[in-house]
Order: C-alpha cells, then sequence, then structure tokens
C-alpha cells in the first residue's frame, strides 16, 4: 500500500528568524542585569561557547559549548589543528555565526596555547580568541 500525501508537504515551508536579544552579562562584576542584541548578543554567545566545557553540564545540549579536556598531555601541533576544527564546530552551532576563520596559533608559556580568530556573523566581523591549557 502507496501512503497517501497529505496537505502539510504541499504547502510552502517558512522560515521564522528570531530576535537576537539577550539579557546582558556583566563578567566584571558578576551580574546579569539589562538586555543586549544584534553584533554584542553574539559576542556574548561566542563567550558562552567558547568558556563552556562540552560534555560537563547537564544544562546544555551535548552541541554545546567547546571540548577541551581530553588535549592535556597532546603534542602542540595535534592541539592546534583540533582547537580549529573544534572552534569551527562549536560556534557553527549559533545559526548567526556564517563561519569561523584566520586562525593564529601562539605558545604563551609552557603547555598553554593562545588561539586567535575572526568569527563572520550576520552582524559582522567579530575577533576573538581562546587560550587553552594541554
Amino acid at each position: 500500500m502507496i501512503p497517501a500525501v497529505n496537505d502539510i508537504l504541499t504547502h510552502d515551508i517558512e522560515l521564522v528568524s528570531y530576535p537576537s536579544q539577550t539579557h546582558k552579562m556583566h563578567l566584571d562584576s558578576q551580574t546579569i542585569s539589562g538586555f543586549i542584541d544584534g553584533k554584542e548578543s553574539v559576542k556574548q554567545m561566542i563567550y558562552k561557547i567558547l568558556n563552556t566545557e562540552r560534555y560537563e553540564y547537564i544544562a546544555y545540549t551535548w552541541n554545546f559549548g567547546l571540548y577541551t579536556s581530553d588535549l592535556f598531555g597532546e603534542d602542540y601541533d595535534y592541539v592546534c589543528a583540533e582547537l580549529e576544527r573544534r572552534i569551527t564546530e562549536a560556534l557553527l552551532f549559533d545559526d548567526r555565526i556564517n563561519g569561523v576563520e584566520g586562525f593564529e596559533f601562539s605558545l604563551q608559556e609552557r603547555n598553554k596555547v593562545l588561539c586567535t580568530f575572526s568569527v563572520n556573523t550576520t552582524f559582522g566581523t567579530i575577533d576573538s580568541e581562546k587560550a587553552v591549557n594541554f
């Protein structure tokens, strides 16, 4: 028996884009107050993604955050290659982010790498960085 096609499949699907307004985190005073939108909202989300260890918090899905805990004790070249892949994958979770490029790595101190990069968003380009112990 061949299944019948219902009317749902014949209608156009409309994608809805939600506003990016969110609560503002004040990192210096460790408080949340007020609202931000647009580019500042995306900057805050980048900060949250890069500073949340993936798989560690039950409040977040397994798709949210950056997984770095398995990089301890690994070779510098391996860490750099993995960071580029993992940062790109983690940030593309947000649909306001179109791409990540321009990765540069520098050894800050023994077993600490600083990764700088540019994030292309729907609101423009945002320069960002992440330091990781390995």
